[in-house]
């Protein structure tokens, strides 16, 4: 059983001003078998989701008369840059069969797309992003 110790909100910063913010849920921590940092092996399933936090009114303005797409839309997307982040970050105590240990999962963001084709039903450019997690546990006292 695992007991969440903090979930932190992460946040982007794209080259055309746009805010996102980046959330990370743990849904399972596994052991799986013997490693050399504290003789247990974890793995953390994980799903992270994203939701506009601020974004240029000139770039509203751009999708405000376009079509909402039935599903991801498939044509349309440009890679924007990341110009700053901050990860998001989980925590979580989890008993082992070498005691219990603290569990980090920490998002970060490697790539953002948008879609000024559509928009979304907030009325916005689609956004996309891809991010990785890292994993990390020690054991507790």
């Amino acid at each position: 059983m695992e007991l969440i110790k903090s979930i932190g909100k992460g946040s982007l910063t794209l080259s055309d001003g746009t805010v996102i913010t980046l959330v990370t849920y743990v849904l399972n921590v596994k052991e799986t078998g013997f490693s050399p940092y504290g003789g247990v092996n974890f793995v953390v399933e994980s799903i992270t989701g994203i939701t506009i936090e601020r974004i240029p009114e000139e770039l509203k303005e751009k999708v405000k008369d376009k079509t909402i797409p039935n599903g991801v839309p498939q044509d349309g997307w440009e890679i924007i840059d990341i110009k700053d982040q901050k990860p998001a970050i989980v925590e979580l105590e989890t008993e082992s069969s070498k005691g219990k240990f603290m569990v980090r999962a920490e998002t970060e963001a490697v790539m953002a797309s948008r879609n000024l084709n559509y928009r979304t039903p907030s009325n916005e450019p689609w956004y996309s992003v891809l991010s990785i997690n890292k994993v990390s546990w020690r054991p507790l006292k």
